[in-house]
């Protein structure tokens, strides 16, 4: 599968149809979905990891900060527009539903055309974060291990979760609803790439004979390997879902600028 752009450059130079980004983001949660399987979180997603070929297929790319999930983890990972707020709040263990967050802020991007949270730092992320989520209850507050994290979050003025229908007035009741669930503020209540697919806005792609899992890596048996090696072993391991999905359903076809004129 001969990969044509990243999704960032073709966010830049045109908007997608709603068909368009249900099929994406479904391929991107199937593919978490082996990922995930595998023991592994990515830490990493963001439209510019993520390439797509003329038919509207996608790869998941550059796997450098992912990392098994019983891992100690740290907060300095994952570009920061895309990064769950669970992150930068210096959870040693969060899981997987990190990812889950990025894929909730790629798919606003693909509906508006704009980043849905562009921080200029670590604060002004959080920020931002807060001022469209809303700022977190006590049962959020008591799962942060830091006691400055807490503190500060804490003491940030109370706001109320935006209305994500006027956020994304383009949006269908579904899309909105797959955006409420991804962009939950507590990770515990975020839905798992599985769970993810099985959302009405996705049902037109939904295959659970289709969805391919992984065998838990063992880490410790191939703990020689090196990380050029890893990142070419999970390449290969999702480069194969491709043939399989092209062969299951026809992909809407990515709008051209000469279509764009033509219309």
């Amino acid at each position: 599968m001969l990969m044509g752009a990243d999704l960032s450059s073709i966010l830049k130079i045109q908007r997608l149809s709603d068909d368009h980004i249900q099929f994406l983001v479904y391929q991107i949660l199937r593919g978490l979905k082996y990922i995930h399987s595998a023991g592994l979180i990515h830490r990493d997603l963001k439209p510019s990891n993520i390439a797509v070929n003329e038919d509207c297929e996608l790869k998941i790319l550059d796997f450098g900060l992912a990392r098994q999930t019983d891992s100690e983890m740290t907060g300095y990972v994952a570009t920061r527009w895309y990064r769950a707020p669970e992150i930068m709040l210096n959870w040693m263990h969060y899981t997987q539903t990190v990812d889950i967050w990025s894929v909730g802020c790629i798919m606003a991007e693909l509906i508006t055309g704009r980043t849905l949270f562009p921080g200029a730092d670590h604060i002004d992320q959080l920020t931002r974060i807060m001022n469209v989520v809303g700022t977190p209850n006590e049962e959020f507050l008591s799962k942060i291990q830091s006691d400055e994290a807490r503190n500060y979050i804490r003491n940030l003025p109370k706001t109320p979760r935006k209305d994500f229908k006027k956020l994304f007035p383009s949006a269908s009741s579904d899309a909105i609803d797959l955006l409420e669930r991804t962009l939950n503020l507590d990770p515990d209540y975020r839905p798992t790439a599985s769970e993810a697919m099985e959302h009405p806005y996705l049902k037109q792609y939904h295959d659970p004979s289709d969805e391919p899992v992984s065998p838990p890596l063992d880490i410790d048996s191939d703990g020689d390997l090196t990380i050029e090696k890893w990142k070419e072993l999970i390449w290969n391991e999702i480069g194969d879902f491709a043939e399989e999905r092209t062969k299951r359903f026809a992909a809407p076809a990515v709008p051209t600028a000469s279509d764009e004129a033509m219309n």
